[in-house]
């Protein structure tokens, strides 16, 4: 079922499917839940599936003109408030796993155990801030160059040609998504805070999902940032990106399947 609240008077769109302990699904960066769409048709045969277009993106308007990590897991707790959720397991992908942690940091007694689907829980460093601003820059210049110039580098390189429907389904999502509402998850990013205590102190397992070829993501600091909380679990794709819902589809979904399954 799909539906949208008001948040101080903007709509978030959400899709609620299936029945069961809740997982909820946090698209990344230049995407809207239908990345989740495998998934969520899968999950939802055992669990109930939530989720969220952040604002900006999808059918979810901007709420300000830069969106704090705070700030969207704030939208996303009171989409599951609206929902009836008291506990859920959270997965986010890239910036939806920032918003996670940022959740989990807000509403640890919500969560039964949450993922980082390549992410992960350091802040930007001085480079990563001027080159937040450097794609504020480009993206205020030459938005469509920006999204054309990003989506490929998400993904191994061998694996670009085998993925072409795909990127160019990202291509025409990413092209609806406004300069403001980039500008603003940029913004957000760059300003997000160190959540190494939140894994530190997790008292729910935490999900890691790694791609050794990811150029987004550091490799070693994260797959370090995995001993930190006292239970987790490590999935290293050795042939994916940043995309490994896309590049290793079956392998990443049975991993979620199973996880979810220990955690409730």
């Amino acid at each position: 079922m799909s539906g949208s609240i008001l948040y101080k008077g903007k709509k978030i769109s959400y899709c609620d499917k299936g029945r069961g302990p809740a997982i909820v699904l946090l698209h990344g960066f230049l995407e809207n839940m239908s990345m989740w769409d495998y998934f969520s048709k899968k999950l939802s045969d055992e669990f109930r599936v939530i989720t969220i277009d952040l604002p900006g993106f999808g059918g979810s308007e901007c709420i300000h003109r830069v969106h704090l990590m705070e700030q969207m897991a704030a939208v996303v707790n009171e989409v599951l408030k609206y929902l009836e959720v008291d506990k859920c397991l959270m997965i986010g992908h890239s910036m939806g796993g920032y918003v996670t942690l940022a959740f989990a940091d807000k509403f640890p007694g919500k969560l039964q155990g949450f993922g980082l689907f390549h992410s992960h829980a350091l802040a930007d460093s001085a480079d990563a801030k001027r080159n937040r601003n450097r794609a504020v820059d480009i993206v205020k210049a030459d938005r469509g160059g920006f999204i054309y110039n990003f989506i490929p580098d998400l993904f191994a390189p061998e694996n670009v040609s085998k993925h072409e429907k795909e990127i160019e389904k990202l291509f025409a999502e990413a092209m609806l998504i406004s300069r403001e509402a980039i500008i603003a998850a940029l913004e957000g990013m760059k300003h997000r805070t160190d959540k190494l205590d939140v894994l530190t102190n997790a008292r729910v397992p935490v999900l890691f999902i790694l791609g050794k070829k990811d150029s987004r993501i550091p490799f070693e600091k994260t797959l370090s940032q995995a001993s930190l909380p006292a239970v987790s679990e490590i999935l290293v794709l050795d042939n994916a990106g940043h995309m490994g819902h896309i590049e290793e589809r079956k392998e990443t979904l049975e991993v979620v399947w199973g996880f979810a399954e220990k955690v409730f």
